[in-house]
């Protein structure tokens, strides 16, 4: 008993952190891809090893079953949430921006658009496009046929492919812009914000309904320059803003007195900031004291 549990367990943490990158990729919220992870061993924990042939793809097929129960609760959930819903946000290591695909996979942009996929389009554009599992691996992970999957896949390309961020930027092309973004924040100068911003910019804010937030998504670059120049987000002389890496893209952490108070994180799409994602809900903020490893 004891050589399985171990075993078991040196395999469950070899892949940890694909399988909370694959969790957390499904649920939009780190909170929930723990719980699946937990739920994901308990039931790991209890498969005979011997009979199974490829461990990591027999995890994944774990972890997605779970994720997928879980999304569709999620989606309950979110029908009475205060204001716009935004995923929690994640502090990541740069080395995750090198990884260009991983890195626009686990972007606040990108979850956004997974949003508007059916549970199951959703887990199979992950696992296919972002995992790269074959289509009978899938079919097992989601309980469908190949064939039915690959329609799955062939439709939800389609719709991200109609809805993903354009143009993704360089690493040197996203700090040079978050660092003008950052000073017009800061100073609230009009033709500085005009200047970073792009002509169809839309601003975002999630609070949950505890701190104050907006309460709809303000886009066009008048609206969104004009919010942001009257100090939106800045209510506090002892407020201070230090660059981060937000899901593998460029953002702001923003402190008040020293305690975290919210995060911004911005999509850059052609040297302009095209999107700007403020989390002031305090139940998503717990993972910024850290940083998050993710992976595929």
């Amino acid at each position: 008993m004891s050589d399985h549990v171990d075993s078991a367990t040196e395999t469950f943490v070899a892949h940890r952190n694909l399988l909370f990158t694959v969790a957390y990729e499904l649920l939009g919220s780190a909170a929930d891809a723990e719980d699946v992870l937990q739920e994901t061993w308990l039931r790991w924990a209890d498969v005979d090893l011997g009979t199974v042939r490829e461990k990591r793809a027999y995890l994944v097929r774990i972890v997605t079953r779970q994720a997928l129960d879980r999304l569709r609760a999620l989606g309950r959930r979110k029908e009475s949430y205060v204001g716009p819903w935004l995923p929690e946000p994640l502090l990541t290591a740069p080395d995750v921006a090198e990884d260009v695909e991983l890195a626009e996979s686990v972007s606040m942009a990108m979850l956004l658009v997974l949003e508007t996929l059916q549970p199951s389009e959703r887990a199979v554009f992950v696992l296919r496009e972002v995992f790269d599992l074959d289509y009978d691996e899938i079919a097992e992970a989601v309980g469908k046929s190949p064939n039915a999957v690959r329609q799955l896949a062939y439709r939800a390309r389609t719709h991200v492919a109609a809805r993903r961020p354009r143009g993704i930027a360089t690493p040197a092309e996203t700090r040079a812009v978050l660092q003008a973004f950052q000073r017009a924040i800061e100073t609230g100068d009009l033709q500085s914000l005009l200047d970073v911003l792009a002509p169809d910019v839309v601003a975002l804010s999630d609070g949950g309904g505890v701190r104050h937030a907006l309460l709809r998504p303000v886009a066009g670059i008048g609206n969104v320059a004009r919010l942001l120049a009257i100090g939106w987000w800045r209510r506090d002389a002892e407020r201070s803003v230090e660059p981060v890496q937000i899901n593998g893209g460029p953002g702001l952490l923003v402190r008040v007195g020293g305690e975290i108070d919210g995060v911004v994180a911005v999509r850059v799409e052609n040297g302009h900031v095209a999107g700007v994602y403020h989390v002031r809900n305090p139940e998503k903020l717990s993972r910024m004291e850290r940083e998050t490893t993710v992976t595929r």
